[in-house]
């Protein structure tokens, strides 16, 4: 059951909350691989599910989430629990002392915390991999990656351990575990969901956002977050709607089935009257050579954030990976720094400019499908060269404070599955979101 129909049943009394947060704690419990979750909150779980059963009893539900079950990646801070950020130099530091303010918005909203999930240490890799608490198994094919750094999150909701998740996206977090797991994932628009009590991995690209099975839950669970309980909007009629699909940078070594799945979306997309428009996005090469002149954003702020770490004893204690990812922002100057951002602001000028009106970008969400894990384990350079693929294509949504959604495509001849991409103009969520549904529920249709 999605998260929404579970909120249905709740209300209409054909379910109890306490029953349901029973089920999926029992779920958690008996789920054969222990790197999903780093902490399970069951006594928290039953209090808040004790308590929401008792509102439906009175009438008066929080809204349609009310009772309904979650989880959080683990550098979201969740009262009386350690916030390990994946990372074993922070398994015993103090508990956290209070919620979140996200944490505490989805409590107002009458959801139940299961517990916090795995991720990639200090949520700095697309891939997934954990060398300190494990690395979540993909359940379509246990010997591929997760997707990063929302790893457990994204895993979690893919077996069936809980309807709902949060995770971060700094350059895909969100989006690429979705992908690489079937499912949808939703990244806001910079500033719109609150990100008080999150350890941050850049102070300027961070955001909070859903994973779940459809974009309905991601809408609900986004708003709960926001502590917004408008109702939300019903699926748009996608006829005045333009997708343009970038003709460079985001094809480049994508693989067939990706392309293939793409245009094969693309087309069920058309038949509901959405136009195609194919175009070059010049910002993205200019992208590219600003990149290859001054550096990125996330790993300058990265190395501000653990300088200290990698600097000390601490090194030697953290994922070599992660390790190498911050040291890119080693020497990179306040003047690069700068650049960086000035040409980011003329950039993402160009692109909201295009996206003006009913018209949205269309990308695979990632080049590739899951990648086998055990070459990439073995191999550092292939694991970083992979990583950056993975990145990539969700990483413009980034730099461009684009919303977007990844919604599941298709799968391979292996049965793996792929994304498709959909981004609005920064800051344009709600205009997103009235179409998102309508997407989500034209590729869902069979046929």
């Amino acid at each position: 059951m999605t998260a929404a129909a579970i909120g249905r049943a709740l209300l209409e009394r054909k379910l109890d909350a306490v029953e349901v947060t029973e089920f999926f704690l029992d779920r958690l419990a008996r789920h054969p691989d222990p790197s999903v979750c780093i902490t399970t909150t069951a006594e928290r779980a039953r209090a808040e599910a004790r308590a929401s059963a008792a509102r439906y009893v009175e009438g008066h539900s929080r809204g349609p989430l009310d009772g309904v079950p979650l989880v959080w990646k683990d550098l979201i801070d969740i009262a009386g629990t350690t916030t390990t950020c994946g990372s074993a130099l922070y398994r015993d530091r103090p508990p956290a002392a209070t919620d979140a303010a996200v944490v505490a918005n989805a409590a107002a909203a009458g959801l139940v915390t299961l517990g916090k999930t795995n991720l990639s240490e200090f949520a700095f890799s697309g891939i997934g991999a954990n060398p300190h608490y494990g690395t979540p198994q993909n359940p379509v094919d246990r010997s591929r990656a997760p997707g990063g750094s929302s790893s457990g999150s994204a895993v979690a909701v893919a077996a069936g351990l809980v309807p709902i998740a949060v995770g971060t996206d700094t350059g895909g977090s969100i989006r690429i575990p979705a992908a690489f797991n079937g499912l949808v994932g939703y990244k806001p628009s910079e500033g719109r969901v609150p990100t008080a009590g999150v350890q941050p991995l850049s102070l300027t690209l961070d955001v909070v956002g859903p994973i779940a099975r459809s974009a309905a839950d991601c809408v609900l669970l986004e708003r709960a977050l926001r502590r917004d309980l408008v109702v939300v909007p019903r699926a748009a009629g996608l006829h005045d709607m333009t997708l343009v699909v970038p003709q460079n940078v985001v094809f480049e070594q994508a693989e067939a089935a990706v392309v293939e799945n793409f245009e094969r979306a693309l087309e069920r997309l058309a038949r509901t009257g959405v136009a195609i428009e194919r175009r070059p996005i010049p910002a993205f090469d200019a992208l590219n050579g600003l990149t290859a002149k001054y550096g990125a954003i996330t790993p300058i702020e990265a190395f501000y954030l653990h300088q200290e770490k990698i600097d000390g004893p601490s090194r030697a204690k953290m994922d070599r990976r992660i390790v190498r990812r911050i040291e890119a922002g080693r020497g990179i100057s306040a003047a690069a720094f700068i650049a960086i951002r000035e040409a980011r602001k003329r950039l993402q000028s160009d692109v909201n400019a295009l996206l003006k009106g009913p018209r949205f970008l269309a990308l695979p969400t990632v080049a590739i499908v899951a990648p086998e894990l055990g070459p990439l384990e073995a191999d550092e350079e292939r694991f970083m060269a992979t990583n950056a693929l993975v990145l990539r294509n969700t990483a413009l949504g980034n730099f461009f404070n684009l919303p977007g959604f990844a919604f599941p495509s298709g799968v391979d001849a292996k049965g793996l599955p792929t994304s498709i991409q959909v981004a609005a103009a920064s800051g344009e969520d709600e205009f997103l979101v009235y179409y998102a549904l309508g997407i989500d529920r034209a590729l869902s249709v069979p046929g």
